[in-house]
């Protein structure tokens, strides 16, 4: 038995539209999953752990894509994941209050939700080398934080910083995105694994619902939808879900 308030193959059928719109402009929907289970009942403990799994299933594929294309460049993701692994354990191994999960969680959503409404346009800053590795470490090691108590993998703010600080071109930064959310969500969830006991098996058909959903939108989205809509709707379910967890946020006052 789960602790949702709604049955749990609904909520998988809603996982894998989500999924299916996420996948087909190339994201992992960490963002949206973490959001949805808040919203429908799901434990504080629960949260990361289902969203972890489920980041690491949609950036698998994506990490091995970007890889076989050639995008994927060891020199410009390390300064991130050498403070975003520990950061993300160390997340995952943290105990929050309830009031103050949801708190952290609806910062990060709206963030999340600013992003694909306002994307940055700016252009890129000019700092010295030693600037800019410094400036992706600190990131690095605060968006694996998050990850690791959030279940959100962080792709949607790397992405765009590594444009604005000019590390590379859209494609690499994508390829980055990917692999960050990766490795941030597999040192997350080995900590959430080693320090929590949640059984998940009940949450196995959002598992099978997220796999389904994102290769049908992985393999439909490339030529057939535009980007910005899609990016429109996913921005849409992060406010509904964002309205729906400063309710619950409020209740708790």
């Amino acid at each position: 038995m789960t602790d949702l308030l709604i049955p749990i193959t609904l909520l998988a059928f809603i996982f894998a539209v989500v999924a299916f719109f996420y996948a087909s402009v190339g994201l992992g929907g960490g963002s949206s999953y973490t959001a949805l289970l808040a919203v429908f009942g799901a434990s504080t403990m629960t949260i990361p752990l289902v969203s972890l799994t489920l980041n690491i299933l949609v950036t698998t594929f994506g990490s091995f894509v970007f890889l076989l294309h050639g995008h994927a460049r060891l020199r410009l993701i390390v300064p991130f994941i050498i403070s975003s692994i520990p950061m993300a354990y160390l997340g995952g191994m943290l105990h929050l209050p309830k009031r103050i999960f949801y708190v952290l969680l609806l910062v990060s959503l709206c963030v999340a939700a600013a992003r694909i409404y306002f994307p940055d346009t700016s252009r890129p800053v000019h700092l010295d080398k030693s600037r800019k590795i410094l400036l992706a470490i600190g990131s690095g090691a605060i968006l694996g934080l998050i990850a690791g108590i959030t279940g959100i993998g962080g792709g949607i703010y790397l992405v765009p910083l590594i444009i604005l600080l000019g590390l590379g071109n859209a494609k690499e930064a994508a390829a980055c995105g990917a692999f960050f959310i990766w490795v941030n969500s597999v040192s997350g969830l080995l900590a959430r694994i080693q320090y929590n006991e949640v059984d998940l098996v009940p949450y196995l058909p959002l598992v099978i619902a997220v796999v389904l959903g994102g290769m049908a939108g992985t393999l439909m989205g490339a030529g057939r939808f535009k980007v910005r809509t899609m990016q429109q709707i996913l921005g849409s379910i992060l406010i509904v879900a964002i309205l729906l967890l400063g309710k619950k946020i409020v209740m708790f006052a």
